[in-house]
């Protein structure tokens, strides 16, 4: 049996993250660029769809301030890793909604799709969802469909998140995820869409793909983190 998929082990591996993140965030130097986009989502409540790359799930916690944000829960898939992933974030105050963002059908047959649909929608009747529209394995920094037709059908405001940090360690996964050292350089870019009224889906999914690839590589310059 792989050790992720063992309860006890996921369970101690989440608590252990979730105390390492916390002590990085604290004492990572933290750059923040075009806040005053998420303020003004914070301000007016509601739903909000957080959005960022696979491979900042890591960093994501910092970017969502728990004492004047929406309350936010996070899209996670339901496989093994996932069980993990959703316990460590929920440690963090990002309880999971469980299911995968990928493509619509696929979801809909093997991962739960429809009902994380249902209960994200549900969810932005009152708060945020947190979302990594490549994941749960891919490809790297390609959206599906599920995050526009979300927005579409909640009328949610998007909030493109991109997340750095340096020194930063990067899994060997297919994500090549980063994970927070303490002590570093960080930065947190925001930027605002709202699904346009008539648009095509897949004409959406590129502009918003670009968007979100131009606030991670913005974070990352800021920070000076390697692709």
């Amino acid at each position: 049996m792989r050790p992720l998929r063992n309860p006890i082990i996921q369970s101690a591996l989440a608590w252990t993250l979730a105390k390492w993140m916390q002590v990085c965030f604290a004492t990572i130097r933290w750059t923040h660029e075009n806040q005053q986009a998420a303020e003004a989502v914070w301000a007016q409540g509601g739903g909000v769809l957080c959005v960022f790359w696979h491979s900042r799930i890591g960093l994501a916690p910092a970017s969502w301030p728990m004492d004047r944000a929406q309350p936010v829960k996070a899209l996670i898939s339901l496989s093994a890793d996932g069980e993990f992933i959703a316990k460590a974030v929920a440690r963090q105050g990002f309880p999971a909604v469980r299911g995968s963002s990928a493509n619509k059908d696929k979801a809909q047959k093997a991962k739960g799709g429809s009902q994380a649909l249902r209960d994200g929608l549900k969810q932005l009747k009152v708060g945020g969802l947190a979302i990594t529209p490549d994941g749960p394995r891919g490809p790297v920094n390609v959206m599906a469909e599920g995050l526009p037709l979300m927005a579409k059908l909640s009328g949610a405001p998007v909030l493109f998140i991109g997340l750095s940090c340096n020194p930063a360690i990067r899994l060997n996964s297919w994500d090549r995820a980063v994970l927070p050292l303490p002590f570093g350089k960080g930065a947190i870019v925001w930027d605002r869409a709202d699904y346009p009224e008539g648009a095509d889906m897949a004409q959406v999914t590129r502009d918003w793909t670009a968007r979100l690839n131009a606030v991670e590589a913005r974070a990352d310059a800021i920070t000076g983190l390697k692709p």
